[in-house]
């Protein structure tokens, strides 16, 4: 089998697989509650351990279901008021879009679209005139599901704070793809996946809430895990970013996803993140001297997500044809990127995505693969 669907989920390492078993093997011995009561030290041990992956503190970290639902917790919490101005971009990920239009019909928001750049990335001089004329929040995709841009998030963070705007950066393509730092990222919300590149267990997420974030968000729901019940008719939040989550969670996944991330720093993140961007480079360019073959990535710097089109086949034959030679992709829908793939008078592209343990030779076979489909 040849893996090239690490945008939908990495293939994780054995000590997440034998975390994950092992921990299900103590609830289905002792019983799940009492599972979870032994294992309290190490799941305290994930936070320390997400804290550190991207410059946070653990009080800042919670652990959800996904990044979608990492995200929605935070934006659909915000204390929005009609006529607050949110400014995306272009690469913005389907669920946020869909969450923004709802808000938007629900509360009267203006969503508010940054073009792209001459580079394809979100364009910062368009971004910083839409900041100036005001705005609540900019929820800006770091990496696109749908290529291989690497937005300036940093960038995009400096002007936040230059117009005191909420920032929400939604990191689930590039948490494990490449290094973050919430400091130097300058966002007040960050959401990530543990399935893609930390190559952690499905069903794991989390989500970064900052001190600006913690003072002004109230979850859109609670809980006896997120609150605490006061009085008859009285309630108090938990004052730390565990207020995101709920009392009910896969203890199994979360130790999964703690062990994933400690996996992760200990290869270290700048150099795995080094290959990955470097086989990344290598696959779009055998692909573009391919014949028939042109990729259509955007921006300054790219990742190891790379889409392409094949002359002549349309995608999802081309992902069938490579599905029966056991190679795994994707492909990035136009229904799924509105607001860039049909702007750029694109079809559904081949998504081919890469990860550090991914090969040069299997590289080669991938873009011989392509030429026979040719």
């Amino acid at each position: 089998m040849l893996h090239f669907n690490n945008a939908g989920a990495a293939l994780p390492p054995n000590v997440v697989l034998e975390t994950v078993i092992g921990h299900l093997e103590r609830e289905a011995t002792i019983g799940g509650y009492e599972a979870a009561a032994e294992a309290t030290e190490r799941l305290e041990a994930v936070y320390v351990s997400l804290a550190a992956l991207i410059g946070a503190e653990p009080s800042q970290m919670a652990v959800v279901e996904n990044a979608t639902r990492a995200w929605d917790m935070a934006v659909y919490g915000y204390p929005f008021v009609a006529g607050d101005r949110v400014l995306t971009c272009r690469a913005e990920y389907v669920s946020n879009v869909i969450a923004l239009l709802q808000l938007e019909k629900r509360f009267g928001i203006e969503v508010v679209l940054i073009e792209d750049d001459e580079h394809g990335q979100i364009d910062l001089a368009h971004l910083e005139t839409e900041l100036a004329h005001g705005a609540a929040m900019v929820a800006l995709t770091h990496v696109p599901t749908s290529g291989g841009l690497i937005n300036p998030a940093a960038a995009v963070g400096a002007l936040c704070e230059k117009y005191d705007v909420f920032y929400v950066l939604d990191a689930c393509q590039s948490a494990g793809q490449v290094p973050l730092d919430v400091g130097t990222l300058r966002c007040d919300v960050l959401s990530a996946t543990g399935r893609k590149y930390l190559r952690g267990p499905r069903g794991t997420g989390f989500l970064y809430a900052g001190p600006r974030a913690l003072a002004l968000i109230e979850p859109p729901f609670l809980d006896l895990h997120a609150a605490k019940w006061t009085g008859e008719r009285t309630y108090e939040i938990r004052p730390d970013a565990r207020r995101f989550e709920n009392w009910e969670t896969n203890f199994a996944g979360k130790l999964g996803l703690g062990a994933a991330v400690d996996y992760a720093l200990e290869l270290g993140i700048e150099p795995t993140s080094d290959r990955l961007i470097e086989l990344g480079r290598s696959l779009r360019q055998q692909l573009d001297a391919t014949d028939g073959v042109s990729t259509h990535d955007k921006g300054i710097t790219r990742g190891g997500i790379v889409t392409f089109a094949v002359d002549g086949v349309g995608s999802e034959d081309v992902q069938a044809r490579l599905s029966a030679q056991q190679i795994n992709t994707s492909t990035s829908t136009a229904g799924q990127a509105r607001f860039d793939l049909p702007h750029r008078d694109l079809p559904t592209l081949v998504r081919a995505s890469v990860h550090y343990y991914n090969t040069e030779d299997e590289i080669d076979r991938f873009v011989a693969a392509i030429a026979g489909v040719r």
